[in-house]
């Protein structure tokens, strides 16, 4: 039984880890997988940083809860705190327009945004415990 309930978790968190995925590519006014395949760095960077945002919510959620239910209730409730910062940092940084910076392939801005996912996720998922 300890198989099924392992394989039902995996299949769980791979539809939220990429649900995630999709919704936050909703966020930003360009494809994100059209400019990574054109080899944009900066939205890979940023991206990837989205993803392990993501997955370090969802990864604490998981830990943390012992219902499916309750899982995608926490990673839900972080995952939100995930897409606010995205808009909230934009608009504390009024002087930068992230996405057109993303876009044309600033690197920096790439790098800036994966830590700032990365560390909102982290901060965040002390609160899912």
């Amino acid at each position: 039984m300890i198989g099924f309930d392992l394989l039902i978790s995996f299949i769980v968190i791979l539809v939220l880890q990429f649900a995630g995925m999709v919704i936050f590519s909703f966020i930003t006014p360009f494809n994100d997988l059209e400019e990574l395949s054109k080899g944009n760095n900066a939205v890979g960077l940023a991206f990837g940083g989205k993803f392990m945002g993501t997955a370090i919510i969802l990864g604490v959620a998981a830990y943390t809860n012992s219902s499916i239910l309750h899982m995608a209730l926490w990673f839900g409730i972080g995952y939100l705190c995930l897409l606010l910062t995205y808009v909230i940092f934009d608009w504390l940084t009024p002087g930068v327009k992230l996405s057109e910076h993303l876009k044309n392939g600033n690197t920096a801005v790439g790098i800036l945004l994966l830590t700032v996912y990365v560390g909102v996720a982290f901060a965040m998922s002390s609160l899912i415990i």
